[in-house]
């Protein structure tokens, strides 16, 4: 769940290796901040791509990350409190919305097929770098068991999010 929110982060923008490089580890109330901002900036991402997309199958694979990410961000915010964990801003959630509004204003100049592929090859991109950032960076991180099992069911729906990414990509060839 709250790696659905984290990773969720697709749409917009490419969680950078040296973002997360830069934060040798993680505390959990930074991993949770950063998989709120991940979740904000998606749902952001995939509501831009409702209105721009022309391809029923991007349009498609749009409403699917605002409906998983939208559940997911309801759930995480419930386990923060649960946990009683404070999310705390860090430099990978600073570095995420930095990237965010650069893409966002990068897809908002393109319209019809040009903005489907590039929003789609986003979401490829995004998707294999935040799960590897889940295997290598947050999920080992995390010290909170519950936390760490919520990452690593969220790794395995955000890798059928890369599938079904590029399964549309392919699509657009």
């Amino acid at each position: 769940m709250f790696v659905r929110l984290g990773a969720a982060i697709a749409a917009m923008t490419l969680l950078s290796s040296a973002a997360l490089a830069a934060e040798a580890k993680l505390t959990d109330p930074q991993i949770a901040h950063i998989a709120y901002t991940a979740g904000k900036i998606d749902i952001a991402a995939a509501k831009q791509a409702q209105s721009k997309a022309k391809s029923k199958e991007v349009k498609a694979f749009a409403n699917e990350m605002v409906r998983d990410h939208e559940a997911v961000n309801k759930q995480a915010l419930d386990l923060v409190k649960k946990l009683k964990v404070t999310p705390e801003d860090n430099d990978t959630s600073k570095a995420l919305s930095k990237q965010a509004a650069e893409k966002h204003a990068e897809l908002s100049k393109l319209s019809g097929s040009a903005f489907d592929k590039a929003y789609i090859a986003n979401e490829v991109a995004y998707h294999k770098t935040v799960n590897k950032a889940l295997e290598t960076q947050l999920i080992p991180s995390a010290s909170n068991a519950e936390l760490k099992s919520l990452l690593q069911t969220g790794l395995k729906i955000f890798q059928g999010h890369e599938q079904h990414a590029e399964q549309v990509e392919a699509g657009l060839k």
